[in-house]
């Protein structure tokens, strides 16, 4: 038996040949995709999810040509928040016709497949090891999606990415140095301080770093239509160094909306966070459309 340092290569296997047939295969998928936006956040609970599903409801509301990929392959929420739970892809002559939301986003999203509060598995090829497969498996399976999927012609796809700085960073490499990367925080010095470990974690990466979107900042007062401060202020903040591509309140409505598997935009006179959102929309992709 060799151990690991003495197999050169990949040992026989063809494994390096079959991942660049895959990774040719989704890149012919993608192919016409203008823009692939990784919405990342590093901290968990900040709202990245309702962020880019709203935001995908806006850019299409706008005109664009919209898709959403949710990469978060073991807390898929973009199935609910866009109405297309059990709403599977379909068989196509160009392969997997995926769900569209009432607002005409094409869904990508496992969500779409399990019933609530099930979980994916992933084999082992030991049971007292499965950290070790874990990640190999998502991703190769997330891959096999991505090669099997008819996107058509989009303006942006946004990945809403899983919570964890070095997530961020794996899955940004993992979708391509084309991808732009946002980052998601809320006006706390913690979540500014993970979401700073995520910047740090994408530098090593040629991913263009977009800026940052600072969700739950303040409260909208639907009563009466101001925005009041949510977080106290703190000096002790991370400084992020990177451009702010917008600032949306947090309002209890957009909260209920989501759970309905609803968008903003279906809301007349939605206040703040309505506008938020559309100013947050236009900016970026204003910075997509720059060249670098």
């Amino acid at each position: 038996m060799r151990s690991y340092s003495q197999i050169e290569g990949d040992g026989g296997s063809g494994v390096a040949g079959q991942i660049a047939d895959l990774e040719a295969a989704i890149a012919r998928r993608m192919a016409g995709i203008r823009h692939v936006v990784a919405v990342g956040s590093g901290k968990g609970g900040v709202g990245k999810s309702t962020l880019t599903r709203q935001l995908g409801a806006v850019l299409a509301a706008a005109g664009k040509r919209v898709g959403i990929l949710d990469a978060d392959m073991n807390g898929p929420s973009q199935a609910l928040l866009h109405g297309v739970r059990n709403v599977p892809p379909l068989p196509g002559e160009e392969g997997l016709l995926l769900p569209v939301s009432r607002e005409g986003v094409k869904v990508l999203s496992v969500g779409s497949l399990l019933a609530e509060g099930e979980a994916l598995s992933w084999p082992s090829a030991s049971p007292r090891h499965t950290h070790v497969w874990r990640a190999t498996r998502e991703l190769a399976k997330l891959a096999e999606l991505l090669s099997a999927v008819h996107w058509g012609p989009l303006d942006v796809l946004l990945a809403d990415l899983p919570p964890g700085p070095e997530r961020t960073a794996q899955f940004a490499d993992f979708l391509g140095p084309q991808t732009a990367v946002v980052l998601v925080s809320i006006p706390s010095a913690l979540a500014r301080g993970v979401v700073a470990r995520s910047v740090s974690a994408l530098g090593a990466l040629p991913n263009r770093l977009l800026g940052y979107v600072e969700n739950m900042s303040g409260y909208a007062c639907a009563g009466c239509g101001t925005v009041r401060p949510l977080f106290p202020e703190s000096e002790e903040a991370a400084e992020l160094s990177l451009p702010c591509l917008g600032r949306v309140p947090f309002d209890p409505r957009l909260a209920a909306l989501s759970d309905e598997g609803r968008a903003i935009t279906e809301v007349p006179d939605a206040g703040p966070v309505a506008a938020a959102l559309a100013e947050t929309a236009r900016t970026l992709f204003e910075r997509l459309e720059e060249v670098p």
